[in-house]
């Protein structure tokens, strides 16, 4: 088996760590790189991303050797996942490592622009003195709005009602109530109920330019809006209108429809030199603790689906969870992952009865497209075994077929 592991854009060394530990050849970069770069390398088995590398399905065409992906972040829609899925690549996220520190940040940004903490700390920077109640404001009674009622919304909404906050949430799923939250059945619904309101949404067609002009209008006048989600979601041009006609009294942004691809690259956008905006270059789950969790999280579920078959987790492929196998100087188990079409496991098995090959123990999972199978086999010929592999992976169903170390 391929055991060589390609981790970019300075993934926590912790994975790294992990990794390693379980004997795989691991090469890790800071920066992000495109596919055409990706495909420049030497082959791996996994290749860990964050956020900004876009893996398009060329790259998945193209990279024959490739078994996993790990998106070591919340997302994956850098990633192509119906290409990803037909060349039989597994793809892996951390959809819950990083939710506190997303959920802190928000608090933080509604308790700084309340008390216009930023634009203070940077006039007393400059030596001027501006001590004055004037337009500063307790968060306590005041409403809070919270769009998209996910793992993240829902803890905003525990400590946004700890800080004396009342919260009224709006999602397009039912999602059960926390506290003393309170859902609403529309957007139009809550825009003009709240002081602050915060996005928590992932990027989908529904969610691009959820925020414009309309819905800034219908906001409540001398709120404050705040985005930790997707940059994708505001329609920034609309919202540095709201803030200069002084409809909106600040805002916080952490995400961009458009980010530098590294640390060392210019970022410029309209709403720099505002000083009632709090920017910040999406460090939501940038945290130690979070990373660490990532990392860790990802990193395992690689090795999982790697080592033993176990695709629990992954977002695009059938969930399968076959145990650890017991005996391995008897056993071989393999892999195999196919178009979901009637009479593929027959054939697969037919195939192995006519090599005379026992089989131990079977593992099928399938989803609309592709069904994933996992069969520990007895070894008695080592050579029988490996040309069992050829032909499975010779049927014009098989997507891919590899032996599991």
């Amino acid at each position: 088996m391929n055991n060589n592991i390609l981790l970019i854009e300075g993934i926590h060394p912790q994975a790294k760590e992990l990794f390693e530990k379980q004997a795989f050849n691991v090469s890790a970069l800071t920066s992000s790189a495109s596919g055409k770069q990706l495909l420049q390398t030497d082959p791996y088995a996994a290749l860990g991303i964050r956020s900004r590398t876009q893996l398009s399905s060329d790259f998945f065409n193209q990279s024959k050797d490739l078994l996993s992906v790990g998106a070591f972040c919340i997302g994956v829609n850098q990633i192509d996942l119906k290409s990803a899925t037909q060349q039989g690549v597994a793809v892996f996220n951390s959809p819950y490592s990083n939710t506190r520190s997303v959920a802190e940040l928000t608090i933080a940004n509604i308790i700084n622009l309340s008390r216009k903490i930023t634009q203070l700390n940077h006039l007393v920077h400059l030596g001027k003195w501006k001590k004055t109640a004037q337009s500063s404001y307790e968060v306590r009674g005041k409403v809070l709005g919270i769009i998209g009622y996910g793992h993240i919304g829902s803890q905003v909404s525990v400590l946004a009602e700890a800080l004396g906050m009342r919260v009224y949430y709006y999602d397009i799923q039912k999602k059960l109530s926390l506290g003393n939250a309170q859902a609403v059945s529309s957007l139009e619904e809550i825009l003009p109920l709240c002081d602050f309101f915060t996005l928590h949404v992932p990027q989908t067609p529904q969610t691009k330019n959820m925020i414009t002009k309309k819905e800034l209008q219908q906001m409540k006048k001398g709120s404050y809006l705040i985005n930790t989600s997707r940059g994708s979601t505001v329609c920034l041009k609309d919202l540095v209108s709201a803030l200069k006609e002084k409809h909106l009294n600040g805002a916080a942004i952490d995400v961009f429809p458009e980010e530098p691809s590294s640390n060392n690259e210019v970022f410029s956008n309209d709403l720099q030199k505002m000083d009632n905006v709090i920017l910040t270059p999406h460090i939501g789950g940038s945290t130690e603790e979070a990373q660490v969790g990532i990392a860790n999280d990802v990193a395992q579920r690689l090795i999982d689906y790697l080592k033993t078959g176990d695709s629990s987790g992954s977002v695009n492929f059938p969930q399968l969870s076959p145990p650890p196998i017991l005996n391995k100087e008897n056993t071989l188990r393999v892999a195999n992952i196919h178009k979901n079409t009637a009479g593929v496991l027959s054939e697969i098995n037919s195939l192995i009865s006519k090599w005379d090959i026992n089989v131990k123990t079977q593992y099928l999972a399938t989803t609309s497209d592709i069904g994933y199978v996992v069969i520990d086999i007895e070894i008695k010929d080592q050579k029988k075994s490996l040309d069992i592999i050829s032909a499975i992976q010779k049927l014009n169903t098989s997507i891919k077929t590899r032996i599991l170390s």
